[in-house]
């Protein structure tokens, strides 16, 4: 019989853990990315980051996960690794939420009507029939996201019953009561069990949950579990630590030090205040009673709240403490090494924050190859090597970013499930190498600037008027471009391609008055090749900023994403009066600007 009860708490025991993964992972899917942006603006004072860090672990039910967001952020240089350590405590504190949800198994012998409807027997039920019909007919993105959770709230509290049914019918043998009394009678033995599962788990809520499950044995007292509570502290702080140095600057390491100099530090504080209040005989009441699972709710909140209070003003030395184990690593430090520590590996398992991640470099990506693009139409007018080896320095950074984002990217794809997410994923990719493209364009204007150097000639004064007036057009498409990209902004999207056509009959009409100088040779026969390259270097320009507004527009919209070809050959065919207007307007204006 022990044999079948052992199997059913194994059971249990994996579908509370798979429960608690599905709706914290649910949790931090629909919330992250607004609590990112919430954790860079509530921090400026440590009150403040305590209060952020409570309440986003409590939202997201790990803390484990803020606190590796956190180290992130810090290693990104979006928040100081001052403004994190409020956060870290408030992160202990918040993680007890989970305990005083699961305590719900203590309304079994209610009898009102109401504590009967939150009885784990009737919500689980409830909430596993809510979450399938959520995502049954789920038409977007946020009611998938909520059936999952509730799904997972509802596989949570099952398999608590399963292993409180199983632990009832075990106690009957006898083992649990000599485990547990072990444990009262040595601490130090309690301590490590609790660290090691919490280790293993990497979770503190999943432990203690696990503990409030066996609590319904009848068989666990204060005596038997305050150790343990403590060691679980220490198990999941290391495991956190772990994760944090995983391809972390120095500030983000000390993130993970921190919170386990600050969990050591409640252990400790625990420790001497119940050895002392209890050899004063102040705890003899509740020492041997019998506790549940309210009462391990409840006791775990109490010392993660008064320790709070009181390490708090300890808060410097464990961030001097934390310089002291985690030294400062001399690098040499590229342009770009700043943008790219966005893109930190401990994101990775919250797609939300490590999208943010991937848009901040891809901008960047854009901003330098739109800036190379302007310095290479300026060294065509007045060659400057100086510039010109900005170009080429530029345009390795740019390559090393889109490897480096192409690369986060392919780690993220195993993580999402999301529809948008999806979305997401393809609009970037294909932002990657857009914008690298941009750079390379750039690097051939560049050589196009060289040649003509290298020759002795130049482009004729027609050819040079004719060019100010089409750099100013392709400026225009390259403006919107970034609006579009920046602000996923539908408006700028919709002006790219219009212009786009302008800029082909202009580049139509440049190449024919170019062909006429050669052949009345008012033109160089090496400055007349160049000519005709720099033009084909501006309309492939001009192609990628369309690819990106077409992006664009079906990320926005997304019903669009199977219907980019017929949108485009619908906007060219004449078909959209508000394509044809502004087609028109900007022909009319380019076009008189090329006649003056």
């Amino acid at each position: 019989m022990d044999i079948f009860n052992l199997i059913s708490i194994l059971g249990g025991l994996a579908m509370f853990l798979y429960g608690m993964r599905m709706m914290g992972d649910g949790l931090k899917e629909s919330s992250s990315g607004t609590l990112k942006k919430a954790m860079e603006k509530l921090t400026n004072t440590p009150v403040k980051a305590f209060l952020m860090g409570l309440v986003m672990t409590a939202v997201i039910q790990s803390s484990t996960a803020t606190i590796v967001i956190t180290s992130g952020l810090v290693g990104a240089g979006i928040i100081s690794l001052g403004q994190s350590l409020g956060i870290v405590i408030g992160a202990n504190v918040g993680t007890t939420v989970t305990g005083q949800i699961i305590r719900l198994l203590d309304l079994n012998a209610s009898g009102t009507s109401f504590l009967q409807f939150l009885k784990p027997s009737t919500l689980a039920p409830i909430a596993l029939i809510v979450g399938i019909i959520l995502i049954m007919v789920s038409k977007s993105g946020g009611s998938e996201k909520a059936g999952r959770i509730v799904i997972g709230f509802g596989i949570l509290f099952s398999g608590l019953m399963n292993m409180t049914d199983a632990v009832s019918g075990l106690a009957e043998s006898g083992i649990i009561e000599h485990l547990f009394s072990s444990l009262g009678e040595n601490p130090l033995i309690g301590y490590l069990v609790g660290a090691g599962v919490a280790f293993v788990l990497q979770s503190s809520s999943a432990t203690i949950g696990i503990l409030q499950a066996f609590s319904t044995s009848g068989q666990l007292t204060f005596a038997s579990i305050y150790a343990v509570l403590l060691g679980i502290y220490l198990g999941d702080c290391v495991t956190t630590a772990i994760v944090c140095n995983i391809g972390a600057k120095p500030d983000a390491k000390r993130v993970g030090i921190v919170n386990i100099l600050y969990n050591l530090g409640k252990s400790a504080a625990v420790l001497i205040v119940v050895t002392v209040i209890h050899h004063m005989g102040l705890l003899d009441g509740i020492w041997t009673r019998t506790i549940d699972s309210g009462g391990i709710a409840n006791t775990n909140t109490v010392f993660n709240l008064l320790c709070a209070i009181l390490l708090f003003p300890a808060l410097k030395f464990f961030e001097k403490l934390s310089y002291r184990i985690v030294k400062d690593v001399p690098v040499p430090a590229g342009k770009s090494d700043e943008i790219l520590a966005a893109l930190n590996p401990v994101f990775i398992s919250t797609p939300a924050i490590a999208f943010g991640s991937c848009y901040d470099v891809l901008l960047a990506m854009y901003d330098m190859a739109r800036t190379n693009i302007d310095r290479a139409f300026d060294i065509l007018v007045k060659y400057d090597e100086h510039v010109a080896a900005q170009i080429e320095e530029d345009e390795d950074y740019i390559d090393t970013m889109a490897d480096r984002v192409s690369n986060y990217l392919l780690q993220i794809s195993s993580k999402i499930t999301a529809a948008e997410h999806v979305e997401i994923m393809n609009q970037y990719y294909s932002g990657v190498t857009e914008f690298e493209r941009l750079g390379d364009h750039a690097m051939n204007i560049k050589e196009v600037a060289e040649s003509l150097k290298k020759s002795g000639e130049t482009f004729s004064d027609p050819a040079r008027a004719e060019l100010k007036v089409l750099r100013r057009l392709i400026n225009t498409v390259l403006d919107y471009t970034h609006e579009a990209f920046k602000k996923r902004d539908l408006l700028s999207a919709r002006h790219i391609e219009p212009l786009e056509e302008v800029v082909d009959d202009m580049i139509g009409v440049l190449s024919d008055n170019h062909l006429k100088r050669l052949r009345e040779g008012r033109c160089g026969v090496y400055a007349g090749t160049d000519f005709l390259d720099l033009l084909s270097e501006i309309e492939r320009i001009s192609d990628i900023c369309s690819n990106v507004g077409v992006a664009t527009v079906a990320r926005v919209k997304p019903e669009m994403k199977h219907q980019v070809h017929e949108y485009v050959s619908m906007l060219h065919s004449g078909r959209d009066e508000s394509f044809n207007r502004e087609y028109q307007e900007a022909h009319d204006y380019y076009f008189r600007l090329l006649r003056e």
